[in-house]
């Protein structure tokens, strides 16, 4: 969503990094057009405004024209404001001393309310809740057996006692609930309301009276990131007619500007709790202010790939493979399977590199990432027998051509695939025996710790007669005897013990520069 705002900020400070000092000019021309990044990319006025402001205050003070490099300062000062315009820390739910604790949801239809309550229901089950979800959306057609639907696909519980269709009363549901999950004790409890097209008073009133009615812990006011300025208008009104205690944007994912995201926090003063960024119900997480102002400067979100690597893989599977990687051996095509499969739970490769520093200058590259070939490398693999699996140098050409038809491929990408899959066999041998792999036995290093304690018992003089003999100072501190100045001096009683010129060699030929 915000790729548009992060090309050009990124290239706005790229301009910045060639100057030694930075100047009143070059602060109010970078401002200018961080002003025109942000405009573009649909954020509020006012927004904008502050923003700019507070930027062009930090940046003519102490910190950047003292500082070693002004254009980092730079980059520095608009992470901040940016991290303070979207919230500044994470905001945390509350949870109720005595349970059940009550989240109500609100916002236009549309928004993506109803799938938002099984996403949060979900996470909050992972966070080792019982959330119940309750369905007091009995206007709009299906709402009721939407949110069933949902409710199943997140494995939590729901209560719908109307059918909906405009049949039964939201608030009177809306209050049995909380009674209904002290029973089956539900330590959670969502509320999904329902929505209009546009504001207007039928919609507030009711809202109203179902905050009335379950005194909910959290309101969560539920928004489109899409709609860019609309949004601001509708959460005002939103803000003026219920109140809400904090904001989830949903469809994070989509191509809009995200203006939204940069406004909607300034204008309320609510901050944003959760962040939609996907159909699934897994594309959901808390929203954290400082990661998101790193992906819009380019500089990554490794946290959140961090967290999502923990989520998805076994801690002692990862060791056992680990082990595996490290010996370089017993690394068969079944691990490569099993590794990537578990890659694939993390989401979307495109949003796995995304996550990494600086990958918005290979945009491009990135959007031609199909996950689709990771699905034929394993039709590959598993269209194989579990022998050949085991060791793939058995794969000959009628196996090839076997596992080609049963994987749908042809038979070059089976080869392709093997021999790949031998070369990252070697490297693994390579790095376990340490090629360039700090601390690694039997590599680089080991052989440079061979060669220091080889020296360790001999010192070399700088002497270069005593180098030219081919032995300095013993490790005993025995001192080589002084040849005289020239080893053409020198006949075979007068060299040092245990010392014999090589076959051939004329002593007297040989003379010490300056004689």
């Amino acid at each position: 969503m915000f790729e548009t705002l992060s090309d050009r900020l990124t290239s706005v400070f790229s301009s910045l990094r060639s100057k030694g000092r930075l100047s009143d000019a070059d602060i109010d021309a970078t401002c200018r057009e961080i002003r025109i990044a942000l405009l573009e990319a649909d954020v509020a006025l006012p927004v904008v405004k502050t923003f700019v402001a507070q930027v062009k205050e930090r940046a003519r003070g102490a910190e950047v024209s003292q500082a070693l490099n002004p254009a980092q300062q730079v980059v520095k000062i608009v992470n901040d404001e940016l991290i303070e315009i979207l919230g500044g820390e994470t905001r945390r739910l509350r949870y109720a001393k005595n349970p059940p604790t009550v989240i109500m949801l609100a916002g236009l239809q549309g928004a993506g309310k109803t799938t938002l309550a099984g996403k949060l229901a979900r996470w909050l089950r992972e966070q080792d809740h019982t959330p119940l979800l309750v369905a007091a959306d009995l206007q709009r057609p299906n709402a009721v057996q939407q949110l069933s639907v949902v409710a199943e696909r997140a494995g939590v519980a729901v209560y719908a006692p109307e059918p909906g269709n405009g049949v039964g009363d939201p608030i009177a549901v809306a209050r049995r609930s909380i009674d209904h999950a002290r029973r089956q004790q539900h330590d959670v409890v969502i509320i999904d309301t329902a929505g209009r097209l546009g504001i207007d008073q039928e919609l507030m009133k009711q809202a109203a009276d179902i905050r009335d009615a379950v005194t909910p812990d959290e309101v969560l006011f539920v928004v489109d990131a899409m709609i860019g300025q609309d949004a601001v208008s509708t959460a005002q009104a939103f803000m003026d007619g219920v109140g809400f205690d904090g904001v989830v944007l949903t469809k994070l994912d989509g191509d809009a500007r995200g203006g939204a995201a940069l406004s909607v926090r300034h204008i309320t003063g609510k901050p944003i709790m959760f962040a939609s960024t996907g159909e699934k119900l897994e594309d959901f997480d808390a929203f954290h202010p400082d990661r998101m102002a790193s992906r819009i400067l380019d500089m990554g979100d490794i946290l959140t790939l961090i967290e999502q690597a923990q989520k998805t893989f076994d801690e002692e599977q990862a060791a056992k493979m680990a082990g595996k990687l490290t010996s370089g051996e017993g690394f068969t095509l079944e691990d490569f399977l099993e590794q990537m499969m578990m890659v694939r739970k993390m989401g979307p490769i495109k949003n796995l590199l995304g996550m990494m520093p600086g990958m918005g200058q290979m945009r491009d590259q990135i959007n031609q990432v199909d996950d689709r070939d990771l699905d034929r490398i394993a039709a590959i693999i598993r269209s194989m027998t579990p022998g050949e699996r085991q060791d793939p140098k058995i794969i000959k050409g009628s196996r090839r051509e076997r596992i080609a038809k049963g994987s749908g491929v042809t038979v070059t990408e089976v080869n392709n695939l093997v021999v790949r899959f031998f070369e990252a066999q070697k490297m693994m041998k390579r790095m376990a025996g340490g090629m360039g792999i700090p601390g690694m036995p039997g590599g680089r290093k080991a052989a440079k710790a061979a060669q220091k304690k080889a020296a360790k018992g001999r010192r070399v003089s700088g002497d270069p007669r005593k180098a030219a003999l081919g032995k300095g100072a013993s490790g005993t501190g025995a001192k080589t005897p002084d040849t005289g100045g020239a080893l053409g001096n020198l006949g075979a009683g007068q060299l040092p013990p245990g010392l014999e010129l090589p076959p051939g060699f004329d002593p007297s030929r040989f003379k010490l520069p300056g004689q």
